[in-house]
């Protein structure tokens, strides 16, 4: 058996004591898409004091997600108590948490359309993968974020477009509306277990402190992650 690094070891004792400090804990999962302000999301829960769970954990198993085989991800799910980004994004996941892990909240957040979202899409996609310019197959498939062609494979498992047009706007802007109909539907008898969240909106931190039952900070909503859209700044 490979030895351990001491950053290794570390990482997994950080791991450890966040198991035990949200222990019995309900948790929080943000089911909104990347891109409708998922990371200002979860800056705002820690600053409430909220453990958010490391995020490359979760990413690592799309693959799982594909075959429906949420086990691993279960386990990811004991290591802090607030969850956000693939594959929490996706269909099938909201559900298979909600039965497992009784009594947690879900956060779907929003933009003020899907257009707005597609095209806030496009841009963040063309400033990482694609240094400023229109995303190529080849782009993504050289993109190194969890590992070389992740972020491929992830639009293909989420959105399914063809390789000749990974940015079919019909088809992206179906799957996201698609998506928030899924979870509205889902919980249209439990409102309250489900907030609908627009970071941009006035009050959105009020609301989501309402939500969880947590102290107003008297403050805006933290930006993060922030990019330009086509016309203007806004959350991401």
């Amino acid at each position: 058996m490979a030895h351990l690094s001491v950053k290794q070891v570390r990482h997994f004792l950080r791991l450890g004591r966040n198991a035990l400090r949200v222990l019995g804990k309900p948790k929080i999962f943000c089911v909104g898409v990347n891109k409708t302000g998922t990371t200002s999301l979860a800056k705002a829960l820690a600053e409430l004091g909220i453990i958010v769970g490391e995020q490359n954990l979760a990413e690592r198993l799309i693959h799982d997600w594909a075959r429906r085989d949420f086990r691993r991800l279960f386990w990811v799910c004991r290591t802090a108590q607030a969850f956000q980004d693939v594959p929490f994004s996706w269909d099938f996941t909201f559900q298979a948490l909600d039965q497992h892990f009784w009594g947690s909240k879900f956060i779907l957040t929003v933009r003020d359309n899907p257009e707005q979202w597609y095209a806030s899409t496009l841009s963040f996609h063309a400033k990482i993968f694609g240094n400023g310019e229109t995303v190529t197959l080849d782009d993504l498939r050289r993109a190194d974020y969890v590992y070389p062609g992740w972020t491929y494979e992830t639009i293909r498992l989420c959105w399914n477009t063809p390789d000749d047009d990974l940015y079919n706007k019909e088809m992206v802007i179906a799957s996201y509306n698609a998506h928030n109909n899924a979870v509205l539907e889902y919980f249209r008898h439990r409102p309250q277990d489900l907030l609908v969240l627009n970071v941009s909106q006035p009050g959105a931190y009020h609301n989501l402190c309402d939500f969880l039952g947590k102290p107003f900070p008297n403050t805006e909503f933290p930006w993060e992650n922030k990019t330009a859209d086509l016309k203007t700044h806004t959350r991401q």
